[in-house]
């Protein structure tokens, strides 16, 4: 009896050795892995430290990097939070955390992390520039000027960054320095055609269809393979009601960049105006999934849900559209219009007031990007 109980505890001992051993060595070997792009093998070793570490904050930040690399955006927040807990304010997570909000774009979220990381790290280029594209989209122009004009010395050799920085300017009247933004776009685009594509968005987001057609065209002879030509095309056209045209240019994009959720909205939309509502679900369906807050897809998709008697699921949709989008006229007015043919009558009205009182009072975002709204600008802004 005392031998086997000696025997018990040799092989505890024996155990709980190699656990504290086996942590450290299935890190390394995690690293090691990520740093030779082994995904899979990386994401085992550091679920397998979590397994014995479960507060280890480097291999749950490891493991969230492992699902950013994946575009696994929501898993990867998931990670990032849970060690943000365990150490707060650390402005490597913080970082990580605003690229996945970004990622997903959900640009008014990942604004939070990069000032954390820029009051922490206030040399960080990085932190600084991400801060000012979510400025950006989320339409504060004044604080996007401010945040990115101070990295003008290192940064205006590129024109991604004079792009954002010109049309920021002109959103926030500083002719000045919108002037100097596309001067400077000029000096250094040489007649590419990079240059010709980002002159193009700045003419579309102008509302001047005809330059940025002649630029995007320009663009598609220098670089017929360069992402997001053919999308900005496509949007052209489809607002031109040129429906084949614009499905052709959108289908010429995916080929190019199959992952990017708008290709996929803006076919949904056109299949739609081609009266395919079944080939408009398809797109949508989609979208949402490679972007899960595109408010404009959930919105077609609620559509299709009532022209196909889906009353449940159109409302159910269009929840989830207010939530993204709670200031969209068009999304009440819809719902309001459902409601009252299923004999909701006083919920009914309620959104049809909603909807009255935002067409006075704001300007609907879920109409503007429908009618085109060039929802790139923030992604464009990202050095390639």
């Amino acid at each position: 009896m005392r031998y086997q109980w000696s025997i018990f505890v040799l092989l505890c001992c024996a155990a709980f050795s190699q656990t504290t051993l086996d942590a450290p060595a299935a890190f390394a070997k995690g690293q090691q892995a990520l740093a030779h792009g082994d995904l899979k093998s990386a994401q085992s070793a550091f679920e397998r430290v979590l397994q014995l570490e479960p507060n280890s904050v480097p291999a749950r930040a490891n493991l969230g990097v492992v699902y950013m690399r994946r575009k696994q955006w929501s898993k990867a927040l998931e990670q990032f939070r849970t060690a943000e807990k365990a150490a707060p304010g650390n402005p490597g997570l913080e970082l990580n955390i605003g690229l996945a909000y970004f990622h997903e774009n959900d640009f008014a979220s990942a604004i939070q992390p990069f000032q954390s990381v820029l009051s922490a790290q206030p040399e960080s280029a990085q932190a600084r520039y991400l801060l000012g594209l979510c400025y950006f989209a989320t339409d504060k122009y004044p604080a996007a000027v401010d945040t990115l004009q101070p990295l003008w010395p290192s940064q205006s050799g590129k024109m991604s960054y004079l792009y954002v920085l010109a049309l920021s300017a002109d959103k926030a009247k500083q002719s000045g320095l919108e002037e100097a933004a596309l001067k400077r776009m000029l000096e250094i685009g040489e007649d590419s055609a990079e240059y010709h594509l980002y002159m193009g968005r700045a003419w579309l987001a102008r509302q001047r269809n005809p330059e940025a057609l002649r630029e995007f065209q320009l663009a598609v002879q220098g670089n017929p393979n360069l992402p997001f030509v053919h999308y900005s095309l496509g949007t052209i056209y489809a607002d031109k009601g040129d429906f084949a045209r614009a499905k052709s240019e959108f289908l010429k994009d995916i080929a190019i960049e199959p992952d990017l959720a708008s290709d996929y909205d803006e076919l949904g939309a056109v299949a739609l105006k081609m009266d395919a509502p079944a080939e408009a679900k398809r797109y949508y369906l989609k979208a949402v999934q490679l972007n899960p807050r595109l408010a404009s897809s959930y919105f077609g998709l609620a559509k299709i849900y009532r022209a196909e008697h889906q009353y449940s699921e159109a409302l159910h949709t269009l929840d989830t559209v207010n939530r993204l989008e709670p200031k969209s006229a068009s999304a009440h007015y819809l719902k309001a219009r459902i409601l009252m043919q299923v004999n909701r009558r006083q919920e009914a009205k309620v959104e049809f007031d909603i909807s009255a009182q935002l067409r006075k009072s704001t300007f609907d975002r879920l109409e503007e990007q429908i009618s085109g709204r060039p929802a790139l600008d923030p992604q464009m802004g990202m050095p390639h």
